[in-house]
């Protein structure tokens, strides 16, 4: 029987009669059909586990010179940007990074003074 014949006399069956077949199955080659949902969860929890993160400042708080300071040293910008970037927060001071890195520069932006959140 061909791959095409089984489709067929699939696409015939009731909901009933399919849902025997796969009990069917299970039981002939020792399988269940609730393994791919298993994988499914897996995957959940391995994207659960990210490597990549962004550190957010949300806002300067009341030491805005010295949150300019700390953004300028981690980012390399200058003066003007720096200024910008911390002026518009929420903004993104550092994207995909190693989530030691995200923990580092979130506790240098949280001990100048800042509101900072890592994602």
């Amino acid at each position: 029987m061909s791959k095409e014949q089984i489709l067929e006399a699939i696409k015939v069956m009731t909901v009933l009669e399919l849902n025997d077949l796969v009990k069917a199955i299970e039981e002939e080659f020792g399988v269940t059909a609730a393994a791919p949902v298993a994988a499914g969860g897996a995957a959940v929890a391995v994207e659960a586990e990210q490597s990549e993160f962004d550190v957010i400042l949300n806002s300067a708080g009341a030491s805005k010179i010295n949150v300019i300071k700390v953004v300028r040293e981690i980012t390399g910008l200058g003066l003007k940007e720096a200024k910008d970037l911390v002026d518009n927060a929420p903004k993104a001071i550092k994207e995909k990074v190693a989530k030691e890195e995200a923990e580092a520069v979130a506790a240098k932006l949280t001990e100048a003074g800042a509101s900072v959140e890592v994602k």
